[in-house]
């Protein structure tokens, strides 16, 4: 099976895709139409040689995929709330006036920006301070063990309690469809619901795979750094000090595991990669679920639109914004 450079996220009522050089989100209006909007990109990487060496490409790709993940949401929402307007004004008998809603760059930074701040906060300084309690500051294995014990909790603990939730459901089957599409795809097989519906939700380069990477990257890296600080410093670095080291290395353990993760996905049938990816896999019964045909329908059109499909197998309506 090959590994191709494409990958996507769920969105609401809908799904991003993304090739080497396009981002095309596919969202599902109240009438069924299929709503498209396709965007050329290229990544840093791609167009500065230096940024594509191994570790710096991940770096780079981890930080555009949070900014292109937060416009994309953005977009399904304002299509979702132009949505919910239109069917209050039919109920009504009253003609939808839409209202003129200019993109805000300032509004987007800040989003991003809120969103790297809570990530931090939750999943960064928490495992940290709650390690420092325990009392094994001078065991820099052991604290780490105890700091990425809590931060793997925390995450499973969040990705089960939104699954609680109903609205999530139709987010998780999309997210299933975008990986069943993908499947068919580097399979080489036409894009149609038939061929699509037989592939598994579960895929080994999914996002929530990446964490789970991450979170084990980061036990070994900091281990290390921890470990070098107390040979030349004498004494175990305090929770602050841990705190700006840790956070200073974050690039590194990100672009680290992305290359982890393509790896993952280039050898995937080789038997010691299957049995590494099972727990990202295991994860993905909560993240993804069995999409619908209608759900699959939009998934194909996203990806059709990312990679430059233009003779579609799909016999539905869709509108190019």
């Amino acid at each position: 099976m090959s590994d191709l450079s494409v990958g996507g996220q769920a969105v609401i009522e809908g799904v991003m895709m993304r090739s080497r050089d396009r981002v095309s989100t596919a969202v599902r209006t109240l009438t069924g139409d299929i709503l498209v909007k396709t965007d050329n990109y290229i990544s840093l990487s791609k167009r500065y040689k230096i940024l594509s060496l191994l570790i710096m490409r991940g770096m780079i790709t981890f930080f555009e995929m949070l900014v292109i993940g937060i416009k994309t949401l953005n977009f399904s929402a304002d299509i979702a709330v132009k949505e919910m307007e239109k069917q209050e004004a039919a109920e009504k008998g009253k003609e939808y006036v839409p209202k003129d809603k200019k993109s805000n760059s300032l509004m987007l930074a800040g989003t991003v920006v809120f969103a790297l701040a809570l990530g931090i906060l939750i999943f960064f300084l928490t495992p940290i301070l709650i390690a420092s309690l325990i009392n094994v500051e001078r065991d820099a294995v052991a604290f780490n063990l105890v700091a990425g014990a809590v931060r793997v909790g925390l995450f499973l603990a969040y990705v089960w309690l939104i699954s609680l939730f109903g609205e999530f459901r139709k987010v998780f089957q999309y997210h299933g469809a975008e990986h069943k599409s993908i499947f068919a795809y580097e399979n080489g097989e036409d894009l149609t619901t038939e061929n699509v519906s037989r592939y598994t939700t579960h895929h080994p380069r999914c996002g929530t795979s990446f964490i789970l990477i991450v979170a084990l990257l980061a036990i070994f890296t900091y281990s290390i750094s921890d470990t070098i600080y107390l040979l030349i410093t004498g004494a175990p670095p305090t929770w602050y000090t841990r705190f700006l080291i840790h956070f200073s290395l974050l690039p590194l353990v990100a672009g680290g595991s992305y290359e982890l993760l393509k790896l993952s996905g280039k050898t995937r049938d080789n038997a010691v990669t299957r049995i590494l990816i099972k727990p990202g896999l295991w994860l993905q019964r909560i993240t993804t679920k069995e999409p619908s045909r209608e759900q699959m329908e939009v998934a194909i059109v996203a990806l059709e639109s990312a990679v430059g499909i233009t003779e579609s197998k799909l016999s539905v309506k869709k509108t190019c914004l």
